[in-house]
């Protein structure tokens, strides 16, 4: 017998599967969109600086890597590099835009799992202290003049926060997701303050400037060797968390649904908030204390997405990297020739945007 629809009912209510997949769809193409925004926007920001270099020549000289022929004069050839123009393509503009990208996506990322893991909309990855034991960390070697060292003692400073965070938290009862969240606001303060003493008492002249550029972010030093440590990171632990999408959305209606879902909310929230504060910790190892990231890209994603993490979690570090290019960007190009630390940028974006999203919340409740 044929299923007659009730009169008056929406015409997709007797279809809801279908339905439901329809919607889908379009939330599943941002992640394609937004990889070839990020495309176009690495490209368009390798052309902007004071070296007059144009899209075309980029394209040409990339051409020229890839097959291995070598780089024609300049004179003569609209479409060739000089030699320092070159170097500043290849040495200085893409190690830092490819550094800004995976930081922007691996701070991204880990705000939006943190979101998720502790229910909490202004959840970042900062929460567990980790930006203050990194300071802590990487204020500590810059004063001793080992620079050298630098990213390894702001990612020793981060997981050294994150372990003293989990085992505050675990002291004080059973470990939840506020008192975790509580623990970690406090080891933050007293790396905070820890930081500040010794910046009180040991910089002076030009290892003040040094350590407050550091402590607002910057990505003007990024290396090849700084490429080389946020990818390997996103590889080792970004990877695994966005293949985490599904589980995620175990934990919207709280511990006790994931569990009933089959499950191990306690092992998979903490292997997951391992997971974020490596990515973290490498990320802030490299670029210094840049924040809203991880707060605002993951509300503005939603807003596009839904909350499906399976589209959300890529959908979101593609965002977050696309983000924090063109920050950079802004950072070494408005005031040429200084520029400014890009947590600055951040900062100043990411304050009125994150005003925004909550006026639209309160208006959609």
């Amino acid at each position: 017998m044929q299923h007659r629809a009730r009169p008056g009912a929406p015409p997709t209510s007797r279809f809801p599967a279908a339905a439901r997949r329809a919607g889908a769809r379009p939330a599943a193409l941002w992640p394609l969109a937004l990889g070839g925004v990020l495309a176009v926007s690495v490209v368009l920001a390798l052309t902007i600086g004071p070296a007059d270099i144009s899209p075309l020549q980029v394209a040409r000289s990339a051409a020229e890597r890839v097959t291995g022929a070598g780089t024609s004069p300049a004179g003569g050839d609209a479409a060739a590099l000089s030699s320092v123009q070159e170097a500043i393509l290849w040495q200085l503009r893409l190690p830092r835009l490819l550094t800004a990208a995976f930081v922007g996506a691996g701070l991204a990322l880990s705000g939006a799992v943190m979101q998720a893991l502790t229910r909490n909309p202004l959840a970042d990855p900062y929460l567990l202290g980790l930006s203050s034991g990194a300071s802590l960390g990487a204020v500590s070697v810059l004063l001793l003049g080992a620079a050298v060292v630098l990213p390894l003692a702001a990612f020793a400073g981060a997981m050294a926060a994150l372990v003293l965070t989990l085992s505050l938290a675990a002291a004080a009862g059973s470990i939840s997701p506020s008192r975790t969240v509580l623990a970690g606001l406090a080891v933050s303060s007293a790396a905070s303050a820890l930081t500040s003493f010794i910046i009180f008492f040991s910089a002076k002249g030009d290892s003040y400037r040094e350590v407050l550029n550091w402590l607002l972010g910057s990505l003007a030093g990024s290396t090849w060797a700084s490429v080389a440590i946020t990818a390997v990171a996103f590889l080792l632990a970004g990877i695994p968390i966005l293949l985490t999408g599904g589980l995620l959305d175990g934990f919207s209606f709280g511990d006790n649904a994931a569990g009933a879902l089959g499950l191990n909310v306690p092992v998979l929230r903490w292997v997951l908030l391992a997971g974020t504060a490596v990515l973290t910790g490498a990320m802030v190892s490299v670029s210094g204390s840049i924040g809203f990231v991880g707060l605002i890209l993951p509300h503005a994603v939603r807003l596009l997405t839904g909350a499906r993490h399976r589209v959300l979690l890529p959908a979101v570090a593609l965002a977050g990297a696309v983000f924090l290019v063109w920050a950079d960007t802004l950072a070494r190009t408005v005031f040429e020739p200084r520029e400014i630390p890009v947590g600055i940028v951040t900062a100043l974006i990411g304050a009125p945007v994150f005003a925004v999203l909550l006026w639209r919340r309160k208006a959609r409740s």
